[in-house]
């Protein structure tokens, strides 16, 4: 079976590193930096272990749990998902900063009691008396060719849950800032209560781990972090909107450079984060195109196209020249066979359709 992370390179001393001291030093770390190296090309799953490396060698209440992982710090699991998962919430609530990796996220709903009724929760029904500094990690979405039951979105099962943030990342500045900073954000509420302590599930794109992006020299730095809940336009256009998140990003690129051939411009928002969604850059970015498409590889309905959609009526309504569309995987379980595939899941072309529609090119291509 395919597995989110094959191992940590190296494992850190048992002594604490010092916290950065603030966000302006860690700014002017990260610069100096940047000005000191050249981009390299590595691939996601490379980025995911530079963070998770870098910050168990940062802190060492860091830990990892999960099955066929295994060095000091490095926990290896039996295959009981509400076993480990369990143990990652009690860990947390003890001081430890977990980081609790499913085989695949579709395992995720072994152990989902942990998750939603106990990690989520857990501050809230305490009064604050105890943080669960804690991420679930490991592959979602479809990694073609296993089955219904291994090909599957979550981004919309968890980003519905208060007390949960939900990152997806879609290349390698994403996947190293984002992950470092849930690690960052859990071992600063412990130790100084000045970041958010809410549990995080982080969705990895199971296609994209051996894609390989430019980590940019900003994010080489061991200091560079993502702030949770802002999102990144990754093409600025003025003709249509389309938000979209992980690996789909790069798929509604594709589509863009087609539609410029057409004479549209498009712009790309990576939203990055499902909970909480950015909604400044959402609402400002329809405004200024004033039409939107969203696209996901989850199903269609109450999903985080579903959501947007929504807040776009409630917040820049009268804005909107047409009505938006959403694109999704479709509406059934995951076929097994290749060609079926293909047709359940979002490709280029039909996102290039829906942005004709939605600019009135073409109303009738599906």
């Amino acid at each position: 079976m395919r597995r989110a992370l094959s191992s940590v390179s190296r494992v850190a001393s048992t002594s604490s590193a010092p916290l950065l001291g603030s966000a302006a030093l860690r700014s002017r770390a990260v610069a100096a930096l940047a000005t000191a190296v050249e981009p390299k090309k590595i691939s996601v799953r490379e980025a995911l272990r530079e963070a998770i490396d870098e910050e168990m060698e940062r802190d060492s209440r860091v830990v990892m749990l999960g099955e066929e992982v295994a060095q000091e710090r490095v926990v290896d699991t039996p295959i009981t998902e509400a076993g480990f998962a369990g143990i990652g919430v009690g860990a947390a609530m003890s001081g430890l900063v977990p980081i609790v990796e499913f085989m695949t996220m579709n395992f995720s709903l072994q152990a989902i009691d942990h998750i939603v009724n106990s990690a989520a929760k857990l501050r809230y029904m305490s009064g604050g008396m105890y943080n669960v500094p804690i991420v679930f990690r490991g592959p979602n979405g479809p990694p073609r060719a296993v089955g219904a039951q291994h090909s599957q979105c979550f981004g919309a099962w968890y980003s519905s849950v208060p007390g949960l943030k939900v990152v997806a990342p879609w290349n390698c500045n994403d996947a190293k800032g984002l992950l470092k900073v849930l690690h960052l954000c859990s071992a600063y509420v412990v130790l100084a209560a000045i970041r958010d302590p809410n549990p995080v599930v982080f969705l990895e794109s199971e296609i994209g781990y051996n894609e390989t992006y430019e980590l940019s020299p900003e994010a080489q730095s061991k200091d560079y972090v993502l702030d949770i809940g802002k999102a990144h336009i990754e093409k600025e256009g003025s003709d249509i909107t389309v938000l979209t998140f992980s690996r789909m990003v790069g798929v509604a690129l594709e589509a863009a450079q087609k539609a410029a051939e057409k004479g549209i411009s498009v712009e790309v928002v990576n939203l990055r984060s499902l909970r909480p969604l950015d909604l400044d850059t959402i609402v400002n970015s329809i405004k200024k195109t004033n039409r939107f498409v969203t696209v996901e590889e989850g199903w269609p309905q109450c999903g985080i196209g579903s959501e947007i959609i929504a807040l776009a009526n409630e917040h820049c309504f009268d804005f909107l020249d047409a009505p938006p569309e959403r694109i999704t995987g479709a509406d059934v379980p995951m076929p097994y066979t290749w060609p079926l595939e293909d047709e359940a899941m979002v490709q280029t072309q039909n996102i290039v359709n829906a942005i004709e529609r939605v600019c009135y090119r073409n109303t009738t291509n599906q």
